[in-house]
């Protein structure tokens, strides 16, 4: 495999992922076709990337299963990306902890831990104000309102 463009493949799937995600009639096949793609994005960072791509990678992987209401591997996923985080802090840029923590927070609720969710919630929006570019912190805020949390909580993202 040493002539697969690794890095390539990762960026396709990717956005195939992303495209996905945010298409509003998406089928059942395009539901299986999305974790396909995001897990072979995710496959192909381990070859060509490091631990930034990687936990990258694991919190998409986890919005995908979050997006499906797949719990149990949505909390696996999570729980990946933030060891990651945890382990690689220093090389990973401010907003990748704000998404740890907002993917940490829509695992735990689809698991029914609501305070835990809140709590991480509530941690995720605390550091997403604590994002330096504009920029990033307005695709963030987006990301955030994609996908409704409980209602307890949607005035915090208003």
């Amino acid at each position: 495999m040493a002539d697969v463009d690794h890095k390539s493949l990762a960026i396709l799937l990717n956005q195939r992922t992303w495209t996905l995600l945010e298409k509003r009639d998406r089928s059942a096949a395009e539901g299986d076709e999305m974790i396909h793609a995001a897990h072979g994005s995710l496959w192909h960072w381990l070859q060509a990337g490091g631990p930034v791509q990687q936990q990258r990678g694991e919190w998409l992987v986890g919005r995908v299963y979050v997006v499906l209401g797949f719990s149990e591997a949505a909390l696996r996923h999570a729980n990946r990306t933030m060891d990651l985080t945890d382990r690689h802090l220093g090389a990973l840029q401010d907003f990748d902890l704000a998404y740890a923590h907002e993917l940490m927070a829509r695992a735990l609720e689809l698991t029914g831990e609501t305070g835990r969710a809140l709590d991480m919630w509530n941690k995720a929006l605390e550091l997403g104000t604590r994002i330096a570019g504009p920029k990033d912190r307005e695709i963030f805020e987006g990301d955030l309102k994609a996908i409704d949390f409980p209602p307890a909580c949607a005035s915090l993202t208003d």
